[in-house]
């Protein structure tokens, strides 16, 4: 079936996915093919029919392939408007041919920086000059040029062409993603400089992202919000987020999903011992570590186990058979570890919507972080501060064993939104108090929840004295008095109040020990 629009098609691409059968329908419908270098090679070896750009233009590919379709009768041949008396007359005068259909992909840019980061000369050679301006060029002139940029797109295309429905939406359509398709890689290229020079300027006048869907999602925080998963491009390999996870069972993922996993990664590889952290609302209710992810749990499990409920759980170690058939006891969204045994999953399989995550502990790896306000985005510098230096402030030092729990407890804390407050004892949370517009009121709330722990749970703890960590510092002494009624015994804060000397000398007179890290968590 021929068509009597299309007329000539250019294709140039470097991922040659489905590029066969397509030009072979584009031939069967009646379309000229021209092409570049190894993609002509490449349709010539299956019998298409096709005209090397070099030989329209008469002019050879030079520069080791930089220049191959810089030329005016390509460019002319995209540009020109179809219903210029003026335009035309200059394609008729020059011996230009009309592009009607340009389809084209760019060298892997994002690919090669992870494949060969050190090697700069190679990773300079794969930043696409003539595939973008090609593509720019005609989604420009989407009236008169349909642009192709997605091998995904290649099926529909000759499904309207066939139909003759490539109407002047969908040309706009493809003229649309042509230009975010250019503008995302144009942002990778930019962001690698960017990450190659680490002396420049973060907060730059213009900056792009370059996100990419992954996926859409069920919805978003409430159903009847429409939300998708975009990925950042990735500029080191030995890394790993969320999106390389790998799904063993279970739903597919929600935008709530995401957010608390996030809260439950970035806590839960903080930590060198097993470990378990329980989230819920983008907020830990229990955390611990311990010598076993199965006593890791049972710790953390028991700090807030109402607040648990229907929430996500994250390990540091691969999750046996025991831990496995604790964990199905209670309603959770998902699970989240560097492993599961056969039998561990084995047991999660009882529980088909239960989704398990498997994705290893890696290091803290985005180093900034991006939040949109109503006509703006803020940027920021990622808090993955973890060195601090403890100022002891009281007369009391706090002993070795409440250092530990103060360490732990700073830990939490920093990754709890503000106001934070975290009782713990030993290396488990026994209280958490999160998201409160008043500190003594966090502080209230984390007593709550350690007076309604099990008694059973609290006597093992005996043996070790209560601490508490604040995200910011304290405005009164008001914490420090409370703190003493409820036998905390340490406290870890920033300091950096005016009235730090009265909550110095409530401390001195409770027989408290008090450290200033210097340094504040606020998490909104």
């Amino acid at each position: 079936m021929k068509n009597s629009v299309f007329k000539n098609v250019l294709i140039s691409v470097y991922d040659k996915s489905g590029i066969i059968e397509f030009a072979q329908k584009l031939e069967n419908v009646g379309l000229n093919i021209f092409s570049t270098g190894k993609t002509a090679k490449l349709l010539e070896k299956n019998n298409i029919k096709v005209t090397e750009v070099s030989k329209y233009t008469e002019f050879p590919e030079i520069l080791g392939g930089r220049v191959k379709t810089l030329h005016p009768k390509v460019f002319a041949g995209i540009l020109a408007k179809r219903n210029s008396k003026e335009h035309q007359q200059q394609v008729k005068e020059y011996n230009i041919i009309n592009f009607d259909i340009v389809v084209v992909n760019l060298y892997p840019f994002e690919k090669t920086i992870l494949n060969i980061s050190n090697d700069e000369d190679k990773i300079l050679e794969n930043i696409d000059i003539g595939g973008v301006s090609l593509i720019r060029a005609a989604a420009k002139n989407f009236n008169d040029v349909v642009v192709i940029v997605d091998p995904n797109d290649y099926k529909i295309i000759i499904e309207k062409i066939k139909n003759n429905e490539v109407t002047i939406e969908f040309r706009k359509y493809l003229a649309q993603k042509a230009f975010f398709h250019t503008s995302r890689y144009d942002s990778i290229i930019a962001n690698w400089f960017l990450n190659k020079n680490k002396e420049l300027d973060v907060f730059l006048d213009e900056l792009t992202i370059g996100i990419k869907k992954v996926s859409n999602l069920r919805y978003g925080e409430n159903p009847h919000q429409k939300a998708a998963l975009y990925k950042l491009p990735r500029y080191e390999q030995n890394y790993y987020t969320l999106l390389e996870a790998e799904k063993i069972q279970g739903k597919d993922l929600s935008y709530n999903n995401y957010l608390d996993l996030d809260s439950a990664y970035s806590i839960i590889k903080m930590f060198n011992e097993s470990a378990c952290v329980i989230i819920k609302h983008n907020n830990p209710c229990g955390v611990a570590e311990s010598k076993t992810i199965f006593d890791a749990y049972k710790k953390a499990l028991s700090c807030d186990p109402v607040s648990a409920y229907g929430g996500i759980i994250a390990f540091n170690r691969e999750v046996d058979f025991d831990t496995a058939k604790e964990v199905i006891k209670l309603f959770t969204e998902c699970v989240i570890a560097p492993g599961f045994s056969i039998r561990a999953r084995k047991v999660f399989e009882k529980k088909k919507n239960l989704i398990l995550l498997s994705l290893p502990i890696g290091k803290n790896n985005v180093e900034n972080e991006f939040r949109q306000i109503d006509g703006g985005i803020l940027l920021q510098t990622k808090d993955i501060i973890l060195d601090e230096e403890y100022k002891i402030v009281t007369k009391k030092h706090p002993t070795q064993q409440e250092l530990v729990s103060l360490k732990f407890a700073n830990i939490v804390a920093k990754q709890t939104k503000s106001n934070a407050i975290v009782l713990v004892k030993n290396k488990q949370t026994v209280g958490i108090g999160a998201g409160q517009m008043s500190r003594i009121d966090a502080l209230k709330i984390a007593k709550i929840k350690m007076n309604q722990m099990d008694n059973y749970v609290l006597k093992q703890l005996n043996d070790f004295s209560v601490v508490l960590a604040s995200d910011a510092f304290f405005p009164f002494r008001d914490i420090v008095d409370e703190s003493a009624k409820i036998g905390v015994k340490a406290i870890i804060q920033p300091g950096g109040s005016i009235r730090d000397i009265e909550s110095i000398n409530a401390a001195n007179e409770h027989g408290i020990a008090m450290v200033f890290t210097g340094i504040r968590h606020f998490k909104h």
